[in-house]
């Protein structure tokens, strides 16, 4: 699960005051290890969901990480539904289904594409928002090289799988759409209130799909195991950890973190599920880390400069 920072870098929603600057070097290199860990339980848990797609296929296994997720925020958040307004609950409807729809393109992307491709292309989503009505000429020339970089990763070859391209691409625009809409929550919900509705409301869509798919596709016990592990490893983890993070370093700092991701997913993918990539491919998600590093710092020290002035 991924929520918004001010940097349009993903970071679970938290209380004002939790983004605050490390007091120490100690603090900060605690934070450090925390978002390292954050990102490699993240795509772990992926690479863990994407065991169990033969027995309950990428529906079910999405289904048991959203309830995971529902009752993970569902207690650190705890929503008073009832005192939502109408004004309130239509953005956090919106983010509801934005959660269905991201998680779901992406397992079925995973299925289809690989681990390390899909997060990848998914990881355009929030670099998109970050550059979005940006004039700096540093920003022009990471979206010219993040251009080349997709170009290089879905290239036309023999087993190129163009359906599978196109689930992480929507995978990307969900997350894109969940950044903006979890801004409008956020403002119009105290903590997170928003996110924990959305997540329920989310969980809530998925029952139907998930008894379903459970009912056609009858769990076994290691597949069921997978499943949960993917939903603590993918949810409540890395959650929890960027919350405690967040409490030591800047947002910008996190959202530089951040960009791993894509990097721990290859890496994840040729370990656990024996996915190789080409050089090509290395190449081209190095270059689309190097891009959202750039975006993310370029923005900071333009927002610092904006703020001393």
């Amino acid at each position: 699960m991924k929520l918004d920072t001010p940097d349009a870098v993903p970071r679970p929603a938290s209380p004002a005051g939790l983004a605050c600057p490390p007091t120490d070097r100690a603090g900060r290199g605690a934070a450090v290890a925390l978002m390292l860990g954050s990102g490699l339980s993240n795509q772990t848990g992926a690479s863990v969901a994407a065991l169990a797609f033969p027995v309950l296929g990428p529906a079910g296994v999405v289904a048991v990480r959203q309830w995971v997720a529902a009752f993970v925020l569902g207690a650190v958040g705890r929503p008073r539904l009832r005192h939502f307004t109408p004004a309130q609950w239509r953005p956090v409807l919106g983010l509801a289904l934005v959660f269905a729809g991201m998680n779901l393109s992406l397992y079925l992307a995973i299925d289809r594409i690989g681990l390390g491709m899909a997060v990848t292309l998914e990881f355009l989503g929030p670099l998109t928002v970050a550059l979005s009505g940006s004039r700096r000429r540093a920003d022009l020339v990471a979206a010219l090289a993040a251009a080349g970089a997709i170009a290089v990763l879905t290239r036309p070859t023999p087993s190129t799988d163009y359906l599978g391209i196109g689930l992480a691409l929507l995978a990307a625009t969900c997350w894109a759409c969940y950044i903006l809409l979890n801004r409008t929550v956020g403002a119009r919900l105290p903590g997170l209130e928003g996110s924990a509705a959305a997540a329920a409301v989310s969980g809530a869509l998925y029952l139907p799909v998930g008894a379903w798919a459970l009912w056609h596709r009858p769990p076994t016990p290691a597949a069921l195991g997978c499943a949960l592990a993917a939903g603590v490893l993918s949810s409540a983890v890395p959650f929890l950890t960027d919350v405690v993070a967040l409490r030591r370093v800047p947002a910008h700092f996190f959202g530089v973190f951040m960009s791993v991701n894509p990097v721990f997913a290859a890496l994840v993918g040729l370990v656990v599920l024996g996915q190789r990539l080409d050089a090509l491919a290395w190449l081209a998600i190095a270059v689309i880390v190097g891009a959202n590093t750039v975006v993310v710092s370029t923005a900071h020290r333009s927002t610092a400069r904006r703020s001393a002035t």
